[in-house]
């Protein structure tokens, strides 16, 4: 469980230092969007 909340952690680290490059504010929501709904289905697929 560590090591899946690090990973986690990790790559939310790395989103968020794309959005400081990300101006558009719709694009960023619209990415936001996408992410959660693919985490979604992957989460769900197991």
């Amino acid at each position: 469980m560590k090591r899946l909340l690090g990973f986690i952690l990790f790559w939310l680290g790395i989103g968020m230092t794309i959005m400081l490059f990300i101006t558009n504010g719709f694009l960023a929501i619209v990415i936001i969007i996408l992410c959660l709904v693919i985490g979604y289905n992957l989460f769900t697929s197991c």
